[in-house]
This record gives structure tokens, C-alpha cells and sequence, in this order.
């Protein structure tokens, strides 16, 4: 059987871990076996040297939507449904709103290239689910701060999913309490189930 795949996307801070950790929680409880990507790859990025957030490059947005395609491929070894923290469309819009920050304008040859490789990497994707930003909600930890940064990315998160015609279900802060994630789990199950 092929594993589905299911992505998250979205700005930071918009509940996406832990609504993953739901969703895996249910998951395994239906009998799946599910494994969840790791959502550190911009940490990883900045570890190995490339600028991130506000200076983020083409290359360190390269390398995250490759390496996080990686780790996708290398989880469907092994599991029944691949979770994934973090879509190929959100790398793309850290770095467009890093642009937007330093009034810089994309070069397109650069631009044309990581689009198309994030529509390589989300034309994988069995079920994509996209979090809206919620100002009220508080930041975690070891977050940036900056919240027209953080707003520019999930204004380019929804911009990409509508301009890449991806198909998508947007989930807001208040979908996060109640049924939303069961229904989420029915919803991937039954794809498995077909």
C-alpha cells in the first residue's frame, strides 16, 4: 500500500504541531501506522549556515523544501500515513515575505525554479490542510516576533495555495476545538479506505 500524505501549512504559531499531534493521536488509534516529519528544517538550515526568516535565501529555501521532501519519502517506507509538519509552500512564502521585508524584488528565473519545486513536492500530497493566522493567539516560544513578518507569511501561504491552484481545506483557531480534527482523521481515512 502507498502511504498517504498529509501536509500542514502555515505562519508559525498558528497551531499546526499540535493539531498534528492530534491527528496522529487518532490516526494510531484507527490502527494506522503514521509518521510525522520533523518541522525543524529551517532550524537545521540555520545550523548548517544558510540565513533564515527576515534573511532568508533562495538557497536555504531550496534546501528546506528539499530536505523535508526527503524526509517525506523516507517516512512512506514505513508507514501507512506520513504527516507533515510543515508543506513545500511554506518555505516559499518565508522567503517571499522576507523579500516583501527588505523591498527586495524576486528574481523570476530563481522564483520559477522553487515554485516548480514546490509543485513537485505538494502534487504528492493526498490532503492538504492550511492554518490561518490568529493575532490573539499568543506566540510560543523562541518565536519571531515580528508581526507584520509573521502576517506576510500567512497572507503568501494562502496566496500560493490559491496562485499553484493546490487543493486545500483552510482550518482556523476555532476549528481546533470540536470535531475539526475527527473530521479531518474520517476525511483521511476514508481517502485510505477508497
Amino acid at each position: 500500500m502507498v502511504a498517504t500524505r498529509v501536509a500542514f501549512a502555515g505562519t508559525h504559531s498558528t497551531g499546526k504541531t499540535s493539531m498534528i499531534k492530534r491527528v496522529e493521536m487518532e490516526l494510531r488509534a484507527t490502527g494506522l501506522t503514521v509518521a510525522r516529519t520533523p518541522a525543524s528544517f529551517a532550524q537545521q538550515a540555520a545550523e548548517l549556515g544558510f540565513p533564515k526568516l527576515h534573511r532568508q535565501s533562495a538557497e536555504c529555501t531550496e534546501w528546506i523544501i528539499s530536505a523535508s521532501g526527503a524526509a517525506v519519502a523516507e517516512a512512506t517506507l514505513n508507514a501507512d500515513v506520513v504527516l507533515i509538519d510543515r508543506s513545500a509552500v511554506d518555505p516559499l512564502a518565508y522567503y517571499m515575505a522576507a523579500l516583501e521585508r527588505s523591498g527586495l524584488d524576486p528574481d523570476p528565473k530563481v522564483m520559477d525554479g522553487l515554485v516548480r519545486l514546490v509543485q513537485a513536492h505538494a502534487a504528492s500530497y493526498d490532503h492538504l490542510f492550511a492554518t490561518v493566522l490568529d493575532p490573539s493567539v499568543p506566540l510560543g516560544d523562541c518565536r519571531d516576533r515580528d508581526p507584520e513578518y509573521r502576517a506576510a507569511v500567512d497572507r503568501n501561504v494562502h496566496s500560493l495555495m490559491v496562485s499553484l491552484n493546490l487543493p486545500h481545506k483552510r482550518v482556523t483557531s476555532a476549528d481546533y476545538e470540536g470535531d475539526a480534527v475527527t473530521l479531518m482523521v474520517k476525511r483521511i481515512t476514508l481517502g485510505i479506505a477508497a
